[in-house]
């Protein structure tokens, strides 16, 4: 996190590029789920929303979005999109933001950057924001060799962190147009439901 603060003081945002990289696929995840819900399809949290691209398409599809990230020259940036809400707060610490309780959460890129105890820290704090039948999607690098350098989290890894959810599927993502070394880091998009208070898998809207 420190280090993503920094970046941006210095005006360097190379996460962007990939988020604009990824945005067929993005796409492509928000239909389905959108169409397994209905209309108006809910409320939707962007984890890490950096300066909003993909809290604004959540706005633009019909969602009541919300975009949290911990860097105030981010989020002010974030706010000239007038169709979402936008709020600097760490992820690691959902609860205490006060945000109320979302369907969906959208992480591009985000999770893949903390050590354990963060991830924990934010499965934790997801699931005390989820409503029953609650989807998480998450883009995130494979565990490579320099995730020191990029980040990236294993599926095991994931699933530890969501303790009560599911693992519904785990796609490869493309890496065409990623410099070196994000072309190397094996990129998976994770879809989790939560469990419901039984701890059996919920049913899709």
């Amino acid at each position: 996190m420190t280090n993503y603060a920094r970046l941006y003081r210095m005006g360097l945002t190379p996460w962007e590029r990939y988020g604009r990289l990824t945005a067929e696929g993005t796409g492509a995840r928000l239909d389905r789920e959108e169409a397994e819900r209905g209309r108006p399809p809910g409320r939707a949290l962007d984890l890490g929303c950096g300066r909003g691209r993909d809290t604004a398409e959540l706005a633009r599809r019909g969602w009541d979005a919300v975009g949290i990230d911990a860097v105030p020259a981010a989020i002010d940036a974030a706010r000239r999109d007038t169709g979402a809400t936008y709020v600097v707060g760490s992820v690691t610490d959902l609860p205490g933001a006060g945000l109320g309780t979302f369907d969906l959460f959208l992480d591009v890129g985000c999770f893949q950057g903390f050590g354990p105890d963060d991830r924990r820290a934010t499965g934790r704090g997801v699931t005390a924001l989820a409503n029953p039948g609650s989807t998480v999607l998450m883009l995130a690098f494979g565990p490579g060799r320099f995730r020191s350098v990029v980040g990236g989290v294993s599926r095991a890894e994931v699933e530890e962190a969501f303790d009560g959810w599911d693992v519904v599927a785990a796609e490869p993502a493309g890496t065409a147009g990623l410099g070196w070394p994000m072309s190397r880091t094996a990129p998976h998009w994770y879809r989790l439901r939560l469990r419901d208070r039984e701890g059996r898998p919920a049913s899709a809207h």
